[in-house]
């Protein structure tokens, strides 16, 4: 007897977890593991945002179930924040909403928007949870290319009209995950006025939009003219302030999805802890110091993989957002071939690209969550084996 949906079969196994047992597998059997695939900071959340989550516990109040739309202060600081770093206004009453970090609110968003039947326009290669979210909502998704000569933005112009007929939603996603790919606002500006032109809301996944490298800063979709019409911009404060595990996001942008995103979070879930969105706040609001100490401290990292592939024959233009390297596998290898092969002779971990979609194939990627000497030996164990 299998006891699931058919929905639910047509999601293969979550690729980290897959790779989680691997790692355990080979750590049992003694493996000096280095694992360079899923993006994990290791650097500490700043002492002053703890501190915040520390003082916010010894209140008894914040004990009680959290309002589901965040609260007032987390909302606020959120809009404070775009209004400094993009000069966009945001109504933290009815154009910001608090999320348990930006994944559930991507996967909460698509049956929001979408029946069954209906399309959604995905990047490819991306975040995998885009193409599984529309899967368990009975959707179906059509993937754009991301090329490398098309510094891996997608061709709207390129979408047959069948598909574009029965599209409900698009994402767009950077700096990149898994591509590393940054934009300008240009880019941002066609997609509106593709959005408009189609009526296909646009969600914008801006995870990484505050690690970027030298003078590049990374531009919102909300700072197009307009975009609040058509589009929302997921955030989180996972990668900017090392906070991946307090699970804490957001959505900002047009009022009329954030509202039936809300209808159905406030029937999904109750919001995250009070304590954690209050030290959020903090963190938005404070000092960025240490986000640029840690963008230095990536860059760093980032410089020790360029120099290490290119001893080995691999040229990856420098990225100037994320904290990935996508990089082209060696001749001869698969993306998978090339992956278990690493796996199996040297110990490191690195992710496939066909594992973020078919226009991966032939790309593995590299995530920057390891101090420098650890990337480094990763990088000599790699050149060793090939």
């Amino acid at each position: 007897m299998i006891y699931q949906s058919d929905r639910l079969g047509q999601i293969p196994p979550y690729l980290f977890a897959e790779i989680n047992k691997k790692k355990a597998a080979l750590i049992e059997k003694g493996v000096d593991v280095i694992d360079l695939g899923i993006g994990d900071p290791d650097l500490p959340t700043p002492p002053h945002i703890v501190g915040k989550l520390v003082e916010e516990m010894q209140d008894p109040v914040n004990f009680k179930y959290p309002n589901f739309i965040g609260c007032l202060e987390y909302r606020q600081a959120i809009a404070d924040f775009y209004l400094r770093h993009y000069g966009v206004d945001l109504d933290p009453e009815t154009e910001v909403l608090a999320l348990i970090g930006s994944k559930e609110g991507i996967a909460h968003l698509i049956p929001t928007l979408i029946d069954p039947g209906d399309m959604v326009l995905i990047p490819d290669p991306s975040y995998p949870v885009y193409r599984m979210a529309t899967l368990l909502a009975n959707g179906q998704y059509f993937d754009m290319p991301l090329l490398k000569e098309n510094n891996f933005e997608p061709d709207f112009s390129s979408i047959p009209p069948e598909v574009i007929e029965r599209s409900k939603l698009m994402f767009l996603n950077y700096p990149g995950n898994p591509t590393s790919a940054t934009v300008d606002i240009d880019f941002f500006k066609n997609a509106v006025a593709f959005s408009k032109q189609h009526g296909i809301p646009i969600a914008h996944d801006s995870a990484y939009n505050m690690v970027t490298y030298s003078d590049y800063t990374a531009p919102s979709i909300l700072q197009v003219e307009g975009s609040k019409d058509v589009a929302v911009e997921f955030g989180s404060l996972s990668k900017t302030y090392n906070m991946t595990g307090w699970r804490i996001g957001y959505v900002v942008g047009n009022k009329e999805i954030i509202k039936a995103l809300s209808v159905l979070k406030s029937n999904t879930d109750t919001g995250q802890f009070t304590p954690i969105q209050k030290a959020a706040a903090v963190a938005l609001t404070s000092d960025q110091s240490c986000v640029k100490n840690h963008n230095r401290i990536y860059e760093e990292r980032l410089a020790v993989v360029l120099e290490g592939l290119t001893s080995i024959g691999i040229q990856v233009e420098p990225p100037k957002g994320s904290f990935f390297v996508w990089a082209p596998v060696p001749e001869g290898f698969t993306s998978t071939g090339f992956v278990s092969h690493v796996l199996e002779k040297t110990g490191v971990i690195v992710t496939p690209g066909n594992a973020f979609g078919p226009s991966g194939e032939g790309y593995f990627r590299i995530s920057l969550s390891v101090p420098n000497e650890r990337l480094f030996e990763a990088i000599q164990r790699i050149k060793e084996s090939i």
